[in-house]
Order: structure tokens, then sequence, then C-alpha cells
């Protein structure tokens, strides 16, 4: 049981049953489909909360929203899989580099590149030590760590 909460806390995708799958893709597909709605919402929201609010965006209201729908996707993330960090941090930022702004690809386009991102760190953290296994959060704060360094030094450079 030690090992397992300390595999957990590092993050894991071994230990996933068929209802925690089921529990996840039901969410993910809810809350895709949620903040598809909200898309061009967010899109006004990236000219400033008073351009929005003159655009009609009901700001606060968007604001909570988006936190509970976060904060629910997230909590059905880890307690199916663990704290598996940077994946929701990085890919966003790596999607807005590659794609653009625009909320209409941004969304779909994170979940997607998410996914393979998640799925590739799973396959590497199974095979580079097999038959051992790392946790599969490991290696993506081996990821996201340079990556955010990378962002930080070109942002100061932008300034």
């Amino acid at each position: 049981m030690l090992r397992n909460l300390s595999l957990w806390q590092m993050g894991t995708l071994a230990a996933g049953k068929p209802v925690d799958v089921a529990l996840a893709l039901l969410t993910l597909t809810a809350l895709l489909w949620l903040f598809m709605r909200d898309a061009n919402p967010l899109n006004a929201l990236l000219l400033g909360e008073g351009e929005a609010r003159h655009l009609g965006v009901n700001v606060q209201s968007l604001k909570r929203r988006l936190i509970l729908l976060t904060a629910a996707g997230v909590g059905v993330a880890v307690a199916v899989s663990g704290m598996i960090g940077f994946v929701g941090l990085v890919v966003p930022h790596l999607v807005r580099l590659l794609a653009g702004p625009n909320h209409i690809r941004l969304l779909p386009l994170s979940a997607l590149l998410g996914a393979a991102l998640l799925l590739a760190a799973d396959m590497l953290a199974r095979t580079l030590l097999a038959p051992a296994e790392l946790p599969v959060g490991i290696i993506t704060a081996l990821l996201g760590a340079p990556f955010f360094i990378w962002l930080l030094v070109k942002g100061r450079r932008a300034l």
C-alpha cells in the first residue's frame, strides 16, 4: 500500500482500472465540450477584462465557471493518475506558440497534444529502465522544467 501511495504521489498510469479510464474519458469529453462553448468569450478576454465586458462577456461569471470546471478536471485527473506535473502547464504554452491564441484551435489541440505528451512520457517511463518502471511524473517534470526555464529566458530577453 505504501508503494502504491508513493507511486500515486509521483504520478503513474500503471494502476488505471477500466472504471478509472471511463471516468477520465467521460470527464474529458464533458469538459472539452463545456470549454469549447466558452472559446469566443475566452478570445474576447484576451483583449482584457474591460474590453471583454464591453463586448458583452460576463467576466466574473466566466472566470468563476472556468475555475470550477478546471478544478473538477484536475480533481478527476489527480484521483485517477496521481500528481503528474507540467503537462497542463507546458502543453497550452507550446500549442499557443505553434497555433496562435485562438481558443477555438487552442483548446482541442491542447487536449490532443497533452494526451500525446502523456502517452509518450508513459511509454518512456515504462521502457527506460525496463523491467523497472519510473513514475510518469518524473518524466514529465524532466521535460517540463527545461521548457519553463526556456520560456523564462525567452521572456526576459523580450523585455
